[in-house]
This record gives structure tokens, sequence and C-alpha cells, in this order.
């Protein structure tokens, strides 16, 4: 398993705030993921098997993010795995 370096924020501050405020520890979760991945192409199913969660949890947790604007998703195809960007606002 390869390590990854995390903003102090990510932890200090958003898992509370997604976690705690907003109840939604799946969007934690993916975050998390998205941000461990790059800029690799993630399909639901791949998100879903890499978190332990549902694909329905998955998507739910992704509109979240973007709505939130924490990522950027970029759809290639209708039919093709999109690819995820952790975004941090945080650091304007």
């Amino acid at each position: 398993m390869n390590a990854i370096s995390l903003d102090p924020y990510v932890i200090g501050t958003l898992m509370g705030d997604l976690v705690g405020h907003d109840r939604r520890p799946s969007a934690f979760l993916v975050y998390l993921l998205i941000e461990a991945s790059g800029a690799e192409a993630l399909s639901y199913a791949t998100i879903a098997e890499r978190t332990g969660l549902s694909r329905r949890s998955c998507q739910a947790a992704v509109a979240h993010l973007e709505r939130r604007r924490l990522i950027e998703v970029v759809r290639r195809a209708e039919n093709e795995a999109a690819i995820y960007r952790p975004l941090r606002p945080w650091r304007r």
C-alpha cells in the first residue's frame, strides 16, 4: 500500500465537516480515494470496490463532493470512467 501525504486541513477540518456536519462519511472516504488516486480514471464500480461502499453510495458521494466544489469531474464520454481531481478551496 502506498502512503499519501494529506494537507492537515483534510483531517483537521474537512473530515469533521463532511462526517459530522454533512453526515456524509461516504463522501469523506471517496474524497480520500480520489486524493490518493491522482488523475486516474475511476468508474463507480472501482470506487465502490476500493472503498467498500455500494455503487449508489459512491454516486451520491461524488455528487455531494462535486456540489461542494471539493472535486472536479471530467467525463470524456458517457460510457467511459470519469477522471476525478481533488480540489483544495481552502488553499486560496
